[in-house]
C-alpha cells in the first residue's frame, strides 16, 4: 500500500487553527495525515475527536490513540458529527475539517473497488461491513434511475448510453468487476469521445461511489450540523475534490453567510433572518506546483473555510 499524503495539508491547519488549547474534530480521519499535523500544532490542552466510517481507518487509528492521550477516534460516518460531539460531552469545538472523498489506501487495494486502475469485485463501500456492495445495488436499478445517478452525480453527458449498456451487462450477468466496468463506460461512448483528456470511466465510478455512500446526503446533514456545533469564532475548513461536492459546500455555507429571504427590491431585510457564519476563504484554496508534482492526486482539491459568528444561532 501507498503512503497516503494528505492533500493541502499546510493551508488547511492553518484555515482550522485558531486556539492551541482547543477541541477540534477531524471528521474524516482516513489514515491520519490532517489529524497528526494538528496535533503537533496543539499545546498539551489541546484535543483532536477524529470520526471515520472505514474500519480500515479505525485500525490505522490505534497506534494514534496509545500514542497520544490528546487524541480520540470514533467509529461513524460524519453525518453522526453531531451525535460523536454529544457522546464527548458537548466540548466547545474550535474547529471541524473535512477531507471528503476517497482516501488514497482506499483507492490502491483493489478489493475496495474503488478505482478501474486495478481491477477488484465492484464494491465501493466506504464502510464494508454496512450495506450492500454497488453489484448487488445494481441489480435492482432500472435504466431510468441508473441514468438519473450517472447523470446528477457525475455530470456525464453521455448517461444515457452508459446505463442503458450497463443495465445489459447486468442481466447477462457480465458485470462484477472494476474491470469489466470500465470497459463498458469506454465502449459505450462515442468513439470520438474516448480518448479525452479524462478517462470515459472516470464520471460513472464518481456517480456510483457518490450514490453507494450517500455522500451528498452526508454532506448536507454534516455540515449544517459542524455550522451548528462550532463555538464563536470557530472554524469550518472542507475539502474536497470535485464541482458536485464544491458548489454544495459552498451554497451550505453560502446560505448561513447571507440568510436573507426577502425580495431584492426589498429597502431593506424584514425578514429577521441575520448570519451566523462568515468567509475566511470563499475562493477555493488549490494546489501549488510544488504539491502538485510530489501528489498529483491533489490536481483536483479545493479547500474553503468559514468562521462561525459569536453570539448567532442557525
Amino acid at each position: 500500500m501507498k503512503n497516503h499524503v494528505p492533500v493541502l495539508a499546510h493551508a488547511f491547519i492553518e484555515g482550522l487553527l485558531s486556539d492551541p488549547d482547543g477541541y477540534y474534530i477531524d471528521a474524516t480521519f482516513g489514515r491520519g495525515g490532517h489529524t497528526r499535523m494538528l496535533l503537533n500544532r496543539l499545546s498539551n490542552e489541546g484535543h483532536v475527536l477524529a470520526l471515520d466510517r472505514d474500519p480500515q481507518a479505525i485500525e490505522a487509528a490505534d497506534i494514534l490513540t496509545r500514542e497520544d492521550p490528546r487524541f480520540q477516534i470514533v467509529h461513524s460516518d460524519f453525518a453522526g458529527l453531531e451525535n460523536a460531539i454529544y457522546q464527548a460531552g458537548s466540548p466547545s469545538i474550535c474547529g471541524i475539517g473535512f477531507d471528503l472523498g476517497v482516501s488514497s489506501p482506499q483507492i490502491d487495494q483493489a478489493e475496495r473497488g474503488f478505482s478501474f486502475q486495478v481491477d477488484g469485485p465492484l464494491d465501493m463501500r466506504m464502510d464494508p461491513s454496512a450495506g450492500q456492495p454497488l453489484s448487488e445495488r445494481l441489480k435492482r436499478l432500472s435504466e431510468k434511475e441508473l441514468t438519473h445517478i450517472i447523470r446528477s452525480f457525475g455530470d456525464e453527458r453521455f448517461a444515457g448510453r452508459i446505463a442503458r449498456t450497463i443495465c445489459a451487462a447486468v442481466q447477462k450477468k457480465v458485470l462484477s468487476t472494476t474491470r469489466e466496468l470500465e470497459n463498458i463506460c469506454f465502449h459505450a461512448m462515442p468513439p470520438k469521445a474516448r480518448h479525452g483528456s479524462t478517462h470515459p470511466a472516470t464520471r460513472t465510478f464518481q456517480a456510483l461511489r457518490i450514490w453507494v455512500n450517500d455522500e451528498y446526503g452526508q454532506i448536507d446533514t454534516a455540515i449544517k450540523a459542524a455550522m451548528h456545533c462550532l463555538a464563536p469564532h470557530g472554524r469550518l475548513a472542507v475539502i474536497s475534490f470535485h464541482s458536485g461536492e464544491d458548489r454544495r459546500i459552498r451554497d451550505l455555507i453560502e446560505a448561513q453567510v447571507h440568510p436573507c429571504t426577502c425580495p431584492r427590491e426589498f429597502p431593506m431585510c424584514i425578514c429577521g433572518k441575520t448570519p451566523s457564519m462568515r468567509w475566511i476563504q470563499k475562493k477555493p484554496i488549490r494546489a501549488n506546483d510544488d504539491e502538485l508534482s510530489s501528489n498529483p492526486r491533489s490536481r483536483s482539491a479545493m479547500l474553503r473555510i468559514a468562521e462561525r459568528l459569536p453570539e448567532s444561532a442557525i
